[in-house]
């Protein structure tokens, strides 16, 4: 497929049209949805703060893709959040240099992460479970880091990660952006992609053909809490502290759901990291239609909720097989690209 019709196809994928729509109902809510201006030597808009918004669900998105391509899950990303948080924010509080900051609160995120790896891939305890444990032991581990307290800071360079810009586009689309561009090179201009599909198609056939199955699941795991971490980073920057108790609180359903929107079967597989990415776009201007609506914001939740049950019937193998699409139908070609 040349060039051109793989644009078109790009174009008319439904993650885009989608995206499309839930931009032109926010539009039709609030007309200057689509206005950007220029202050303080940044851009400002709604559809920056939708850009900026989504930036820790995208982050999260692109572990969580590869975690779901291995026939995963990971429920602790928004407790990790909180462990780095927790630590980024109490660090700050006692005047560390930020190389220190960055490098404590990742460290953490990554031990986590390798945790439900080992966990997960020598113990061969189910992701769910294995995952569950972290997520409610995670919060914990924030609490002991703040000692059960809000931590606030006003520590220049770290604001800066969640609150600063670089030539105009705030940091945390910047820092998405990098990850995000890093990843999809990563995954799709060498073999780790096609290991991970293996894994994910079938892990005792990729364990027979040679592939070291176990220590790629440990560095997948240990992936997903380093952008947990990230995330969390940037969330704590941004709003200046760290509450462990509701840092992250339900980011891995919104991981899960853009994950699922951009395409990756839960079943394992095929995975897409871009369209995830597209998936939290998706999300967050879902998040922001509803603000903009009047309607409360608790509602998100059920609006989450009913997507994911949508999309899980559509990916249902049943249903396929009443509507005579094939099982195993290879994926078209903007697929496999994205």
């Amino acid at each position: 497929m040349n060039r051109k019709a793989f644009s078109l196809r790009w174009l008319l994928s439904p993650q885009i049209i989608a995206l499309a729509l839930i931009l032109l109902f926010n539009l039709a809510l609030f007309p200057g949805f689509f206005d950007i201006t220029w202050q303080n030597g940044r851009f400002f808009g709604s559809l920056i703060d939708v850009l900026n918004r989504g930036a820790p669900v995208a982050i999260l998105a692109v572990g969580m893709t590869a975690v779901i391509a291995t026939k995963g899950v990971d429920l602790s990303v928004g407790a990790v959040m909180a462990v780095a948080g927790a630590a980024s924010a109490t660090l700050a509080t006692k005047d560390v240099p930020l190389p220190v900051i960055l490098l404590v609160s990742l460290s953490l995120g990554v031990l986590c992460g390798l945790w439900n790896g080992l966990l997960i891939a020598v113990l061969d305890i189910q992701p769910f479970v294995a995952t569950l444990v972290l997520m409610v032991a995670g919060r914990g581990l924030a609490q002991l880091i703040t000692e059960g307290l809000i931590v606030t800071f006003n520590d220049p360079a770290l604001n800066f990660v969640g609150t600063g810009a670089f030539f105009g586009i705030p940091m945390a689309i910047i820092i998405a952006l990098v990850l995000v561009v890093a990843t999809h090179y990563a995954l799709r201009k060498t073999a780790i992609g096609l290991f991970i599909e293996a894994i994910g198609t079938n892990r005792s056939a990729a364990n027979y053909a040679g592939l070291k199955s176990q220590l790629l699941l440990i560095g997948i795991y240990a992936f997903s809490g380093f952008c947990a971490a990230v995330a969390g980073i940037i969330v704590t920057a941004d709003i200046k502290g760290a509450d462990a108790n509701n840092a992250g609180l339900w980011l891995e359903l919104d991981a899960i759901l853009a994950v699922v929107i951009g395409g990756t079967s839960l079943l394992g597989g095929r995975f897409f990291v871009i369209m995830s990415v597209v998936g939290a776009i998706i999300i967050q201007a879902m998040n922001t239609g509803i603000l903009v609506s009047g309607l409360p914001p608790q509602f998100n939740l059920v609006v989450k909720a009913g997507v994911i049950l949508a999309i899980l019937i559509l990916q249902s193998g049943r249903l396929q097989a009443l509507l005579g699409a094939p099982r195993n139908a290879k994926p078209n070609a903007m697929q496999g690209k994205s």
